[in-house]
């Protein structure tokens, strides 16, 4: 049976546009294929610790003992299995929220998610495609905008890194932008959510 992990990192919970947004991607996809497991990490549920010396010291004990199947490493054994990721947050500091940040951390184990062999540095996780479903109140999908954006571009640095061969972007743009008609671009990314989920 195929898993997609659905990483939730929408910190304003139900009132937050990104979650609206996966879970319009979330039950297209599940419609589209109902022989998948949609595995859902809440990290607002579930607060991570973050990399702090003696959180970094166990995790480096545990490791130079070979005991990657202590439940510290129980995140990156899931990222690293899943056939399909999905990340939601919104757009915070030209990124992402500091809790997505933190469960990367985690995810981000040498022999679980990476490892280095005579070639360099290969990726070790199974999936085939990493999505980031996203709200920006401003539009950074602009040439004079583009540049500042920095939580996808890291994402798709992160799946080169992990092994993951595609990246793709689910975003509504500028949707505090009281130029510009929020509704409708809201609406455009739900459609945009609905056909995404039937390809994915």
């Amino acid at each position: 049976m195929p898993q997609l992990l659905f990483v939730d990192a929408c910190v304003r919970g139900a009132e937050s546009r990104s979650r609206m947004l996966a879970e319009r991607f979330l039950s297209s996809y599940a419609a589209a294929n109902p022989d998948a497991a949609i595995l859902r990490r809440d990290l607002i549920r579930d607060r991570l610790e973050p990399q702090y010396p003696e959180v970094l010291a166990c995790r480096d004990a545990l490791a130079a003992a070979g005991k990657l199947d202590d439940p510290l490493f129980a995140d990156a054994w899931q990222f690293a299995r899943a056939d399909r990721i999905v990340l939601a947050a919104p757009f915070w500091e030209l990124s992402f929220p500091a809790i997505l940040k933190i469960y990367l951390e985690r995810v981000s184990m040498r022999d679980i998610t990476f490892g280095y062999e005579e070639s360099g540095l290969v990726g070790r996780c199974r999936a085939e495609k990493l999505l980031l479903v996203t709200t920006r109140g401003g539009d950074y999908s602009l040439p004079e905008t583009e540049w500042m954006e920095m939580g996808a571009r890291q994402l798709k640095a992160l799946c080169a890194m992990f092994g993951i061969p595609k990246f793709e972007l689910l975003c509504a743009e500028g949707l505090d932008d009281e130029r510009v008609d929020a509704r409708s671009r809201m609406d455009d990314a739900l459609a945009r959510a609905d056909a995404l989920g039937k390809t994915f």
